[in-house]
């Protein structure tokens, strides 16, 4: 999946990209500013959730419920500095629990992750944005 688009068309790239998610794990990239909050908010409205969405940086993870009763996660990990302070928060138990986490700022932890992810990369290019989603697959 590759889309140019402009803000105002987020809602439409945010119901193609939850439908092409694949995993549990969703990480987002992209510099400062991008879009990538604007862009998870669009996607869990696709996901029935009727919370208020809000940017978790600085509590660093949000927990929503859907309309179904399932349980999503939004983390932050710009604040993040070593892998000692994901152990201290508890990070890879939520990795673990089956449930849906997008984790924004998820390449730095890119390299350590040991389960197949998603990652949706964005860009921003004059009046426009560009996403792009790379599967992940671990080799069994």
């Amino acid at each position: 999946m590759n889309i140019d688009y402009s803000l105002n068309e987020i809602q439409k790239v945010a119901r193609v990209a939850a439908k092409e998610i694949n995993s549990d794990i969703i990480l987002l990239s992209g510099e400062v500013g991008v879009g990538k909050t604007t862009l998870i908010k669009e996607i869990l409205k696709t996901l029935k959730v009727n919370d208020n969405v809000n940017s978790p940086t600085f509590s660093i993870i949000n927990e929503y419920l859907t309309r179904d009763k399932k349980i999503i996660y939004h983390i932050d990990l710009y604040r993040i500095k070593t892998i000692d302070e994901l152990h201290s928060i508890g990070f890879f138990e939520y990795l673990d629990s089956k449930n849906l986490c997008f984790i924004e700022w998820g390449d730095i932890i890119e390299e350590i992750l040991k389960v197949d992810y998603n990652k949706f990369l964005i860009v921003k290019k004059q009046n426009f944005r560009s996403i792009k989603m790379i599967k992940w697959f671990l080799k069994n």
